[in-house]
């Protein structure tokens, strides 16, 4: 997946309705950004409500109305939030083509390309279902020796095979963005959080595949 004028390493491309309205972000030269939630519809009827950044200088932020369509091409990119006691990482869409949809339009895409760095060791674990999955953490290189660290899960064969891979390998994964709820417990309190994550459905390592002259490749339409 490659848009002209956009890095091949990192590219989402999703549609979806606007579900909480424009707010106030930060501002970087006198540029304004601002930040709104759209929700991706699932197959299975379920919706990921996912965070986007945009600027004031490619819409008028009075045109991102609750309940409007857009079709968006950007960027998955991660920050570090201080400002809680303890810092979380935070990702975002980031916008780089935004268009506004008309009302009877039904396209819900959500694709996204990544090709970057293991940086952490991957987890692997099974559901009480006997379910396999992986976690592993990708850094993906961004302009001015910047980088942006994505959480991603990998199920099935997908898992097993990332679990393997070692610290540093290039990765190239394909997939989804989705948001997930969990619980978590602070002193006596349990409270909701919101987790945002690549769901993959296909992983390469380019570097292997250079040098042993093969295509390792796998999916997780493949059985397990």
């Amino acid at each position: 997946m490659q848009i002209d004028g956009l890095p091949e390493n990192n590219t989402v491309l999703i549609a979806g309705k606007i579900v909480e309205g424009c707010v106030f972000s930060h501002e970087v030269y006198g540029e304004g950004f601002y930040t709104f939630q759209i929700s991706s519809e699932r197959l299975s009827d379920k919706a990921d409500i996912l965070p986007v950044t945009v600027s004031e200088r490619l819409i008028d932020k009075e045109l991102l109305q609750v309940g409007t369509k857009v079709d968006i091409i950007g960027q998955l990119r991660s920050y570090n939030n201080y400002n809680s006691k303890k810092n979380r990482l935070v990702l975002t869409i980031f916008v780089r083509e935004i268009r506004l949809m008309e009302e009877e339009e039904t396209k819900n895409e959500n694709q996204i390309c990544l090709n970057g760095f293991i940086c952490k060791p991957p987890i692997y674990r099974k559901t009480p279902f006997g379910r396999e999955i992986s976690d592993i953490l990708v850094a993906v290189n961004r302009a001015y020796n910047k980088s942006d660290y994505i959480p991603c899960i990998a199920w099935g064969r997908n898992a097993r095979y990332m679990a393997n891979l070692e610290v540093g390998s290039n990765i190239r994964v394909w997939g989804r963005v989705q948001s997930r709820t969990y619980q978590k417990k602070i002193g006596e309190i349990m409270e909701e959080r919101v987790a945002y994550e690549v769901s993959v459905s296909k992983i390469e390592l380019p570097g292997r595949m250079e040098q042993e002259g093969t295509e390792d490749r796998i999916t997780d339409k493949e059985k397990a």
